[in-house]
């Protein structure tokens, strides 16, 4: 009996660390492992004993690439525990600030992260020494993102202007045009983004997945909405914890997230794009059709054309909400604490992020709950790789293997939302 191994002890372009084990016995794939080893950062213990007023700043810090999701699912779950509403401009503002957090995240995935698995590059710094054009692009699509997120957050990173009923500041009408010409820009780069995309070539891989995201009666989804799947789960986001289940796995210091009774499921770019074609403004959709990407997409491979679909998505937006804009009165509504529990759930980049938490009468959290997109997709992720392996088994080793890590950037695992490593496996006997 033979035995092969495959490591690569470093897979940069994903964010956070962890390992893949496979192992093949007799040309049968006998066990998959997504192993995440670093040490619990225990969020979610922070967040007890600190005001509901702290949880959007505390979370903000579990992502330097995501904050705004963080913060996003942390005021509506807070908002609905305190029985508070906000429409309007604020409301606006709020899908405003997604839009900067998905066009400088996607941007990152899009180009630096994914694009060098399709074109044969070990990262975007090699990439540029032969497309510089391309990679200067995406490093400006990048800027344009920020941009947003600066003005309505405060700064880049980690914003400090988001608050339960609202902002702490909100941008003046000639602010917001100031940005109009980049984001026309960026919308334009954004199309073309997915046409270069959808030239790449693709492994054949589907799978039966159940796609899971928010779906909204009118929008394509950001901040609102009821969770629904591609196999007839169709809930508000208050069922959330009746329906998924968090389960401990032994190779893993980060928890898997199921469906009960049916097992693992599909969030993210993917996910939104399968449920929620119908509400993308018609240049989206026109993008899409430019890249011949079909209106069901089941090739997780393809996930890098429904990100640069939602990239051209967000930038519209943008522009949709900033012509609409008109300055409110007040930067927030009144917020009052009393004893209850609320849940949020959001669209982060990578997809669905649920938030649930208790407070007592003052206001003090007493207990947290976060589930992150890259929890729910973990149990996704090691069946692609078993079903990917299984199914390529005369590849080389080393193709072999660049296509597993490339299986795994599919869904953007943001495995720690802080570090870079990711260890690959493959044992053969």
């Amino acid at each position: 009996m033979r035995s092969r191994t495959i490591k690569v002890d470093y897979l940069a372009r994903v964010e956070g660390e962890g390992a893949i084990y496979v192992r093949v016995k007799e040309n049968k794939v006998e066990d998959v492992k997504l192993k995440i080893f670093e040490p619990p950062r225990l969020f979610e213990a922070f967040l007890r004993g600190r005001s509901f007023t702290e949880a959007p700043d505390i979370a903000a810090r579990i992502c330097g690439i995501c904050p705004i999701a963080y913060q996003m699912s942390a005021v509506h779950a807070m908002e609905e525990a305190l029985g508070v509403k906000v429409e309007g401009q604020l409301r606006a503002l709020r899908r405003l600030i997604y839009c900067g957090e998905w066009i400088e995240s996607h941007a990152l995935h899009v180009y630096l992260l994914h694009a060098p698995d399709f074109l044969g590059y070990e990262d975007a710094i090699q990439m540029a020494k032969d497309h510089p054009k391309i990679v200067e692009r995406a490093l400006q699509l990048k800027k344009v993102g920020n941009g947003l997120v600066t003005l309505l957050g405060g700064r880049e990173i980690h914003p400090i202007n988001v608050r339960v009923g609202g902002f702490y500041k909100v941008p003046t009408k000639a602010e917001l045009q100031a940005l109009v010409k980049r984001l026309e820009w960026a919308r334009d780069a954004s199309i073309e983004t997915t046409k270069w995309v959808g030239k790449l070539k693709f492994p054949k891989f589907e799978q039966d997945y159940e796609f899971v995201a928010l779906r909204h009666p009118e929008e394509y989804p950001f901040n609102e909405g009821r969770l629904v799947s591609s196999k007839g789960l169709d809930i508000p986001v208050r069922d959330y914890e009746n329906h998924f289940l968090e389960e401990h796995m032994p190779h893993s210091t980060s928890l898997h997230s199921v469906i009960k009774v049916r097992g693992s499921y599909f969030v993210g770019p993917l996910a939104r794009y399968n449920l929620n074609f119908d509400r993308l403004p018609h240049v989206a959709q026109e993008a899409a059709r430019s890249a011949d990407l079909g209106r069901d997409c089941r090739n997780p491979f393809q996930s890098i054309i429904a990100r640069s679909v939602e990239l051209v998505f967000a930038c519209d937006e943008a522009l949709r909400i900033i012509d609409k804009y008109e300055m409110p009165e007040k930067p927030a509504v009144e917020v009052q604490p009393r004893a209850s529990r609320g849940c949020g759930c959001t669209e982060a980049p990578r997809g669905i992020l649920y938030h649930r938490y208790r407070i007592d009468d003052t206001g003090i959290i007493l207990d947290a709950k976060i589930v992150p997109p890259t929890s729910q997709n973990q149990k996704t992720i090691e069946n692609d790789l078993r079903y990917f392996v299984s199914k390529n088994l005369r590849l080389s080793q080393d193709k072999l293997t660049w296509q597993c890590e490339q299986a795994v950037r599919n869904y953007d695992p943001c495995i720690s939302c802080s570090t870079h490593s990711l260890k690959l496996v493959i044992e053969r006997d």
